[in-house]
């Protein structure tokens, strides 16, 4: 990341958001703007007390669905990181049009003013739910990760890249299982929807690392897949309280049972490296050996699932990480 560039940051006040500008203001090198653009004012001022209105921070109130503002936050931005989006899977089944509005057509609008201020690179935050979707948040970010793909086919003679970055489930984001946990643990009950489920988990600062890292080594059309370990619900609840009765509730709407990030299909145009995937866009135009780095393909086979994962979070690896929580060590 250079020192000096200005970022624009949609969803900045979300948990990715959150955890993003905390990485880079630690970084002393980081001389430039970060803009923070949003919709809630209540989230903006706890920021601002929260970073102590450090100087490298603009907030920008704003909606991604309103083209006009997005316009006027982009004027001369260097990277625009996109992790503004409605996620929440059984609200956005109940309000199917809220959820278009905000994750494709504001990232249209994302898309064509970042084209129209000439930034150089930007870069969307996807979702596992995106690759095989069955819920409509999990369709609303295939749609987003296909316009900024597409994106690059729009760009003409302007040097502007639109890549991708697609990762699983983020340890104590907003809306995740593990706050629920939290909230339930002192009842001595946590429910669990299906006890055979299983999910990626990586957490917010490997997220904030793994982004920042594409955003360095990008061309433009990739959709990049950090390696990953996988862990089991059940497992999870079992580091919180290992005491704690779990209660199944069922599966709910547009669930899944196990999540996928590179499918069969994306297989066949996906390299593979020590500790990412890459999957490259289908133009004549994108050449894999302007990508670094020692690679191989994928076999045909090959299918990437939280389920048959070769790396997996045990209970004790587990409780290591909820040690920040101060839980999951009632043995």
């Amino acid at each position: 990341m250079r020192k000096k560039q200005t970022i624009l940051l949609t969803g900045g006040t979300g948990s990715f958001g959150t955890a993003f500008i905390e990485y880079v203001l630690r970084k002393a090198a980081f001389g430039g703007v970060i803009r923070v653009y949003s919709r809630d004012e209540f989230k903006q001022y706890n920021l601002m007390q929260k970073f102590k209105n450090d100087s490298r921070l603009r907030f920008f109130i704003g909606d991604v669905r309103d083209m006009s503002r997005l316009k006027r936050a982009m004027d001369r931005v260097d990277l625009v990181i996109h992790a503004a989006a409605l996620k929440q899977v059984p609200i956005l089944e109940y309000n199917p049009f809220e959820a278009v509005k905000t994750n494709i057509l504001g990232t249209q609008n994302v898309i064509e003013s970042a084209i129209d201020a000439n930034v150089r690179k930007a870069i969307l935050i996807s979702s596992d739910k995106a690759c095989a979707p069955i819920n409509l948040y999990g369709a609303t970010k295939m749609v987003a990760e296909k316009l900024f793909i597409q994106g690059n086919a729009y760009v003409g003679k302007k040097n502007i890249k639109f890549s991708v970055v697609r990762y699983g489930n983020v340890m104590a984001s907003r809306g995740s299982v593990l706050p629920m946990f939290l909230n339930q643990v002192e009842s001595k009950t946590l429910t669990i929807t299906d006890s055979r489920m299983t999910r990626f988990w990586i957490t917010l600062e490997q997220g904030v690392k793994f982004v920042i890292r594409c955003t360095e080594i990008m061309q433009g059309g990739e959709i990049f897949v950090p390696k990953i370990p996988s862990i089991k619900i059940v497992d999870l609840a079992k580091a919180i309280n290992s005491k704690a009765k779990i209660r199944i509730i069922g599966i709910r709407p547009g669930e899944k049972l196990n999540e996928i990030l590179i499918s069969k299909d994306e297989a066949r145009h996906t390299r593979e490296f020590k500790d990412h995937f890459l999957i490259g866009p289908e133009f004549a135009w994108w050449e894999l050996k302007k990508i670094k780095g020692k690679n191989k393909r994928l076999t045909e086979a090959f299918i990437y699932t939280s389920d048959t994962n070769k790396d997996w979070l045990t209970i004790s690896k587990i409780k290591k990480l909820l040690t920040q929580f101060k839980i999951g060590n009632d043995d």
